[in-house]
């Protein structure tokens, strides 16, 4: 049968294993519980959450900084190594927490690399991947991955604003045209998170945009669909001003996170029908994303994203192992 939520985990083997966090939803739970087993499993070093409060706590979907800076939180030494050099030469005003990258297990930013990062290091499997998620683009070459990639942080003829994406693939129609797919990536996010206050560009730019039924509703400027909003605008602005001749904002997120899902369906269901020269919104999971990568790429890399990600199997075992004794079979 195929799964439809995650359970509600007693806080007592949250506290176990260091990921009683009083904030999170039934999503985030689990999602945290599986980093920590992740996280033990490869024998990494707990790390320690700095609170606005100061008092330091252990939790276990963080590494020790010693295991962050031997890159601990990515699948590979390749993909660490990726990470420190698009670090060091991120875009201009890009923003980057440092710490959430290296040592925070439960944050979408690494697992970005994770996911796109084999694309980056293999050109052969971007433009396979690229084709699989999209068979529409059959006739398309991935020309490269980027990260917390702007077309123009700040540019009045955009969004005016430092809006960017969590990835992107360029790519070249066969007749030469040239597209691009805009990423977001979510993982425990809910969209429910803090936001920032809209610029004056966007009262003029997403009526021009053309991608909304009502481009004035209030539901497009609030929480937890306004950061989904300025990053499809911004898409929609490269294409207006002559970066691309086509191009889509892809949410790849987990099935199971139901917050981002609805928060997904809620912004669909704000767009306009698809017309020519109109940058599209789809959805796409990260197990499917997973399981496009298991067949074009290399499966025992998919494996082990799986098993970080989305095996959770983990929690079913633990949720068995903690049912009473007085309610065991037999009994």
């Amino acid at each position: 049968m195929k799964r439809t939520h995650l359970p509600i985990v007693p806080d007592a083997i949250l506290t176990r294993y260091r990921v009683n966090e009083p904030n999170d939803n039934r999503f985030r739970s689990c999602a945290r519980l599986l980093q920590s087993l992740w996280r033990a499993g490869r024998e990494l070093r707990i790390g320690r959450h700095v609170p606005p409060n100061g008092e330091k706590r252990w939790l276990g979907s963080r590494i020790s900084d010693t295991a962050a800076r031997r890159g601990g939180n990515f699948m590979s030494p390749e993909i660490a190594r990726l990470v420190w050099l698009e670090h060091a030469y991120r875009e201009p005003w890009a923003t980057s927490d440092e710490q959430r990258l290296w040592t925070n297990l439960l944050s979408s930013h690494p697992l970005v690399f994770n996911a796109f990062g084999p694309l980056r290091l293999d050109d052969c499997l971007a433009t396979n991947m690229l084709r699989a998620m999209f068979p529409d683009l059959s006739d398309a070459t991935a020309e490269t991955v980027l990260f917390e990639h702007s077309p123009g942080r700040g540019s009045d003829d955009l969004t005016g604003d430092n809006t960017a994406w969590d990835a992107a693939i360029t790519y070249i129609r066969a007749d030469g045209r040239k597209g691009i797919i805009a990423i977001e990536m979510k993982y425990s996010e809910s969209g429910w998170e803090p936001i920032r206050d809209l610029r004056a560009r966007y009262a003029h730019l997403m009526p021009a945009a053309g991608l909304y039924k009502d481009p004035m509703a209030p539901e497009l400027r609030k929480r937890p669909i306004q950061q989904l909003m300025r990053e499809h605008v911004l898409l929609q602005a490269a294409i207006m001003r002559g970066d691309y001749a086509e191009g889509r904002f892809v949410v790849i997120l987990p099935e199971l996170n139901q917050p981002m899902q609805n928060a997904c369906q809620r912004y669909a269901a704000q767009l306009a029908m698809p017309s020519e020269g109109k940058a599209l919104f789809s959805t796409l999971s990260l197990e499917a994303f997973i399981d496009l990568m298991r067949h074009q790429g290399d499966k025992d890399y998919a494996e082990d994203l799986h098993e970080r990600y989305c095996l959770w199997e983990r929690i079913d075992d633990i949720m068995e192992d903690a049912v009473p004794a007085e309610l065991a079979v037999g009994n």
